[in-house]
């Protein structure tokens, strides 16, 4: 495998260092991002954390979800009426926008 990208980076006496902007820029990282460093056999490897962070049985569920859908598409069903309106009561006044980023620590 040949080298795509290779940048340098001192140390200070704290043991902390700057990611260089290439860098940061590949990953699509930047200020309040988080990195990962994995330490393996060949070598040490910088990641986006949040890739890291990826379950396992959130994705083998998603994959048996979407597979049962692709076998029997006749099992969707729309909202029942009265859980439509219980949903719709529950969030009744609440501006919410799914594409803005959570904020703080979540536990799902």
């Amino acid at each position: 495998m040949s080298t795509v990208l290779e940048e340098f980076s001192t140390i200070t006496a704290k043991g902390q260092t700057t990611i260089p902007k290439s860098v940061r820029q590949v990953l699509g990282v930047d200020y309040g991002g988080k990195i990962a460093f994995r330490v393996g056999e060949h070598g040490v490897s910088v990641h986006r954390a949040d890739a890291e962070g990826d379950d396992p049985a959130l994705g083998a569920f998603l994959d048996f979800l979407a597979r049962d859908i692709e076998r029997r598409p006749e099992a969707i069903a729309a909202l029942s009426p009265v859980l439509a309106a219980r949903i719709m009561a529950l969030t009744e006044g609440m501006d919410v926008d799914p594409d803005e980023p959570i904020e703080g620590e979540v536990d799902l």
